[in-house]
């Protein structure tokens, strides 16, 4: 059982409202400017020190209460463009964009542990409060890490936590080591020889060797990955020919590869490559890969895993702090700032039934019951990591 920390019922209403405006008015990568002014002003309001400008429309906001360790607590500002079919009276205003990932949740909690940790300073040294833009595909941890974040903002370590609504409410998630999978994607070219498709042997069919090639490519994790090892090969587009009587001179691929280890990633991306060049020889066609590695893996250092299982733990009990989860498919660009400092990704239960939309669903809303515990969490990892003498 959850117990209640002194989070104000001030601040609760607080995070609700700002959440709920900013569920209301969703903003995707590097356009988050309204969401920006929201986070801003009110830390402003609270007294602290706010920077802007990282990453477009990133927010960093500085705590100091005298000398002692530093510490970075990262949120992730933006929206998915996808549309939003729940009914709630808070739905998106914008058409095609929702927060369908629980960033406005993510947003709101930090925002709340800023205001409590501002109203009563129950620590020594600084706290950096890190509104990060573009989580969804556009990297923005890396932009923020590649303009300076921990060069102007000095952190001896970095913690990051998301709602997972397959968890019930009450409970937090997380282990040690890797945490979520290294995202790559991949563009493969077929060329051919276009031809009249009533006379297939007057060309090469590029749309026959893309079937070759999706097949092919799922022999990878099936037969030749190991059983205890873990990768992911997913064709996700097919695009080429424009009529019904004509066997295009070109065909596209599209997909995505994700691995929980960087020597599967290499092993995965010279398979690829293997198959293609031969695919290309059997059928004489032009095959070019091109592979494109996007997020790494988010892997947490085992001293400050350690540190966000006490701070759960002291408000929920150890029970309910699960410590050894499974490493997850997705990907997350906290991973960027892992790279930079030692730190910690936690999940926060959000769930309350068997039939709770999952994140990146199109009826998914960001559970509000779990605001004041996930405020109650980063107060109780300052409090933790930034003691008072």
């Amino acid at each position: 059982m959850y117990r209640d920390p002194e989070i104000s019922d001030d601040i609760r209403a607080q995070m609700q409202a700002w959440r709920r405006d900013i569920h209301a008015n969703p903003e995707t990568a590097f356009e988050e400017h309204r969401t920006a002014n929201v986070v801003a002003q009110a830390l402003q309001l609270m007294g602290l020190n706010v920077h802007r400008g990282l990453a477009v429309t990133g927010v960093v906001a500085t705590l100091k209460n005298g000398e002692g360790p530093s510490i970075a607590l990262r949120a992730d500002l933006d929206a998915l463009n996808m549309q939003e079919l729940g009914s709630a009276p808070h739905a998106s205003r914008c058409a095609g964009k929702m927060h369908a990932c629980g960033h406005d949740g993510h947003t709101a909690m930090l925002l709340g542990a800023a205001a409590h940790l501002a109203r009563h300073k129950p620590f020594k040294g600084t706290v950096h409060f890190v509104f990060q833009p573009g989580e969804e595909n556009e990297g923005g941890g890396r932009v923020m890490v590649e303009e300076g974040l921990f060069e102007q903002f000095p952190a001896d370590a970095v913690y990051g936590m998301h709602n997972f609504p397959q968890l019930p409410r009450g409970h937090f998630a997380i282990r040690s080591g890797t945490m979520t999978a290294f995202l790559d994607t991949f563009e493969i070219t077929i060329t051919g020889k276009g031809c009249h498709g009533a006379m297939p042997e007057t060309g090469i069919d590029a749309v026959m060797v893309s079937a070759q090639l999706v097949n092919a490519l799922q022999t990878i994790v099936s037969r030749r990955t190991g059983a205890t090892e873990s990768a992911v090969v997913s064709v996700t587009q097919i695009h080429g020919g424009d009529t019904w009587n004509v066997i295009p001179e070109q065909v596209m691929l599209r997909g995505t590869v994700r691995t929980l280890d960087a020597a599967v990633q290499a092993r995965t991306r010279a398979a690829m490559q293997q198959i293609c060049d031969g695919v290309a020889q059997t059928h004489g066609a032009a095959v070019a890969l091109d592979y494109r590695h996007g997020y790494p893996g988010v892997v947490n250092t085992a001293t400050e895993t350690a540190a966000a299982v006490a701070a759960a733990a002291s408000l929920v009990g150890d029970a309910q702090v699960h410590t050894n989860i499974a490493p997850a498919m997705g990907s997350e660009d906290f991973a960027f700032m892992l790279q930079k400092r030692p730190g910690a990704y936690i999940g926060i239960g959000a769930g309350e039934g068997a039939n709770d939309p999952p994140v990146h669903n199109p009826y998914y809303d960001f559970n509000d019951n779990i605001l004041p515990l996930g405020a109650a969490y980063w107060v109780a990892l300052v409090r933790q990591q930034l003691p008072v003498a």
